[in-house]
């Protein structure tokens, strides 16, 4: 889906100016605000921002002050994928 936004020229490029693409700030601040209310997952973050690994995805979210929504299901997966790598 494609939004637009209408924010008047001189503002929208003092904004580039200050924050590099103003189209990506905007999308990384729906995205963040999506996920602090928990309408979107951890991996739907990475996946919207084209983030290359969970890593990414939670460095992404502790810059944007969030913090992450971990759930019992998430600590299993970890734990799977940790049982994996010692089994190699």
């Amino acid at each position: 889906m494609q939004i637009t936004v209408e924010i008047p020229d001189e503002i929208a490029q003092r904004l580039n100016q200050a924050w590099g693409s103003l189209s990506r700030r905007l999308l990384e601040t729906v995205v963040a605000d999506a996920y602090r209310c928990g309408e979107i997952s951890t991996a739907e973050v990475g996946q919207i921002l084209q983030l290359p690994s969970r890593l990414e995805t939670h460095a992404f979210l502790k810059r944007m002050g969030v913090y992450l929504n971990y759930d019992e299901a998430e600590l299993e997966q970890d734990l799977q994928t940790l049982k994996k790598f010692r089994a190699q």
